[in-house]
């Protein structure tokens, strides 16, 4: 028997390009390895889900077995590959050796704590959100708890934000904590930054902004968090957001390219191993690891067509970045490198940043509140992001 296509990952990039190529190879054989549950389902949707009170399995569409039936692939749910050899085209899991023909590495990125976390509250106490499974883990520690919970987030970037919003709508108090002065520093200029905290503070969340966690501990049936302005904060339970760094542990042991950005590929998605391929965070694609949802379909479509027979590299065209913080809209579309200038228009929490180069050409934007309205508009007149 031929030795499948073997593809490393079951998030939105892996299930992906397996239906890619599915619709396009319908006989071909795929062998899909996740370190997961492999259920399938939309990753951006996890941060909406407390304020509409989901439970986790109604965030999946489908099972690893109903994956597995309906793109007729070999699923193998909670496996790690432990290494990889690319001379040999073999991955090793415990004693097993498992050849591919080719492989894809779409094993996303880890969250980043930013300080050390006892093993007795991990999994219990403080969590982080990158995956369903890690969801249904959150999701029970708040159920269990049965009354509205105290929720410290670490982190003030997307999905710090996000999260605050959501859980701040569905009825439990949160705390904000973040080193920035404002919220979303990478993504909007301050003051578009000071009027989403505005909005998150007027919806009920408490903000601690310049303010950096500097121990984690129980205190009686508390969790408390030291600030280093010598303040604490008592919760329930503590959710980081701190940020996520390309799982490429794996590739570097086999000698792939990498680097902090991830494992570095062409623009038809090579790393620097014959018949591997990158995909999704854990790709660095020509210099750029854009770790956003419209790169990621860009990338799924183009290996796809590459691993069917047709050649295909990956282009970015301008990917606005939609913050889901429905208490302020957020819309934005970072300049590649730092602008001449910030233009800045509106009132209130409606506002618009236009990026501009020395020659007031626009390099990005970024939007906020009803200003949203004008993310079609300016994709448009922003020059096209291609790699």
């Amino acid at each position: 028997m031929n030795a499948p296509l073997t593809i490393l990952g079951s998030g939105m990039a892996g299930l992906g390009l397996a239906r890619q190529l599915r619709a396009r190879q319908p006989g071909r054989p795929i062998t899909l390895i996740t370190a997961d549950g492999g259920d399938e389902y939309a990753k951006p949707l996890l941060s909406t889900g407390f304020a509409k009170r989901l439970a986790p399995g109604a965030l999946a569409t489908r099972s690893a077995l109903a994956v597995a039936d309906e793109l007729q692939l070999v699923v193998r749910t909670y496996t790690r590959v432990e290494a990889l050899d690319p001379a040999a085209r073999e991955l090793h899991i415990g004693a097993e050796r498992l050849a591919y023909s080719e492989l894809v590495i779409a094993t996303g990125a880890a969250p980043q704590p930013p300080f050390a976390i006892d093993a007795a509250l991990r999994h219990r106490r403080v969590f982080t959100i990158n995956d369903l499974d890690d969801y249904r883990a959150f999701h029970a520690a708040l159920t269990a708890l049965e009354r509205p919970a105290r929720v410290a987030i670490v982190g003030a970037g997307l999905v710090g934000c996000e999260y605050a919003n959501d859980l701040a709508a569905g009825g439990h108090g949160v705390a904000l904590v973040a080193p920035e002065s404002a919220p979303l520093a990478r993504l909007l200029p301050e003051p578009l930054g000071r009027a989403l905290a505005g909005e998150l503070a007027a919806a009920g969340i408490d903000l601690h902004l310049g303010r950096s966690v500097t121990a984690l501990a129980h205190d009686g049936s508390d969790l408390r968090l030291a600030l280093d302005d010598g303040h604490g904060l008592d919760a329930d339970l503590v959710l980081v957001a701190t940020g996520l760094a390309p799982r490429r542990e794996l590739a570097h042991a086999a000698g792939l390219e990498t680097s902090a950005a991830g494992i570095h590929t062409d623009r038809q998605l090579r790393t620097s191993a014959p018949g591997i391929y990158a995909l999704g965070d854990v790709a660095c694609v020509d210099g750029i690891n854009a770790m956003y949802v419209q790169p990621l379909q860009a990338s799924v479509k183009a290996l796809a067509a590459t691993l069917a027979g047709t050649p295909s590299a990956v282009r970015y065209g301008p990917w606005p970045v939609i913050v889901k913080t429905p208490c302020c809209p957020v819309v934005a579309l970072p300049p590649r490198t730092a602008p001449a200038r910030w233009r800045i228009e509106g009132q209130g929490s409606d506002l618009t940043a236009l990026a501009e180069d020395e020659n007031e050409r626009l390099m990005g934007f970024a939007l906020t509140g009803a200003c949203v309205r004008r993310k079609v508009e300016l994709a448009r007149a922003a020059p096209a992001l291609l790699i």
